[in-house]
């Protein structure tokens, strides 16, 4: 039962943290936070960019969560959520900085998710500017507008 527990509180830092993450991208990122998040948004920038400061105080959380939760870890929600947390973020540097950014060591692959989820945010960077365009989430958009969604016979 306490790995049901663990799992369920797993899942639910997964999914918290993109919803977490689509808000503080939209409304603070895109708002009160944009002069670092604008480093993330200019074309030319170097190995590191000041909006990676973020992604540190994420892991910071989720480490922290981790940490304070350890010692009970499969009764406490910390532990569990500070690892959905962490699942979260690796998932995000495999897709959003290695494969869409192509930063650091970038990869391809014909994975249509992959694929989709980076058409998606080539979507939000077409524009430069403060405003933005949607999405602002990773996994969380109108998957129905993207042509890698639609089967082959529906665009034809």
């Amino acid at each position: 039962m306490d790995f049901f527990y663990l799992s369920g509180f797993i899942i639910l830092g997964f999914a918290g943290m993109e919803i977490v993450s689509y808000c503080v991208h939209r409304w603070l990122f895109h708002g009160l936070l944009w002069k670092i998040h604008e480093s993330h948004h200019k074309p030319d920038h170097g190995l590191f960019e000041l909006n990676d400061i973020f992604s540190l105080i994420f892991a910071s959380i989720s480490v922290w969560l981790m940490v304070t939760g350890g010692d009970t870890m499969f009764t406490s929600p910390h532990f569990g959520i500070g690892t959905g947390i962490a699942v979260y973020g690796i998932l995000y540097f495999i897709i959003h900085d290695l494969f869409a950014h192509k930063r650091f060591i970038p990869f391809r692959s014909d994975n249509k998710f992959m694929k989709l989820i980076r058409r998606a945010h080539q979507r939000h960077h077409q524009d430069v500017g403060k405003q933005g365009n949607e999405p602002y989430g990773l996994f969380l958009f109108p998957y129905d507008k993207y042509p890698e969604h639609q089967r082959k016979y529906d665009r034809d």
